[in-house]
């Protein structure tokens, strides 16, 4: 049975290669460059180069293709496993515990810890409504002080009068 095996084995590696064989020599045809100047060999090399780059374009899409198919079929392995149950997570449930519960739990009961939050805030004075009320006046009984123009009111009040 495990000679069966090897024969076969070896059978499908001489496929796989004439196969492979018979691809290249489909679309490589080979080439003739016998007989040919300086110039033909030139357009020549052109030529297979544009040919090269057009199979390495249609590799590397091939190969982002694969690599797409990979990612899709992991995807939906892992939605199978999770269908079947075997590897559901728990739903986690919302505990209400305090600051002081939780480092007792934390750092364990030998520990005596009291955490008051609100020891270390800042105290803010709220300031009286009469102080922020700024009193209200006529502008114009001001505008010597508002306007910065004192000289030059002075002058027109002078030529008024």
């Amino acid at each position: 049975m495990l000679q069966k095996a090897t024969e076969d084995l070896e059978n499908e590696k001489k496929e796989a290669e004439e196969e492979k064989e018979r691809n290249l020599s489909e679309k490589v045809p080979p080439l003739q460059f016998t007989g040919l100047n300086q110039q033909q060999l030139q357009e020549l090399c052109v030529k297979l180069h544009k040919r090269i780059d057009a199979v390495d374009e249609e590799r590397y899409d091939i190969e982002v293709k694969v690599k797409k198919n990979d990612f899709d079929i992991n995807a939906l392995n892992q939605k199978i496993f999770d269908l079947k149950g075997k590897f559901k997570r728990p739903n986690l449930r919302r505990v209400r515990i305090s600051a002081d519960a939780m480092l007792k739990a934390l750092l364990g009961s030998t520990h005596k810890v009291s955490l008051d939050l609100r020891a270390n805030l800042k105290s803010v004075r709220k300031e009286d409504e009469k102080e922020k009320a700024v009193e209200v006046t006529d502008w114009r009984k001001n505008i010597e002080a508002m306007s910065g123009m004192e000289g030059r009111k002075k002058k027109f009040d002078t030529s008024n009068a």
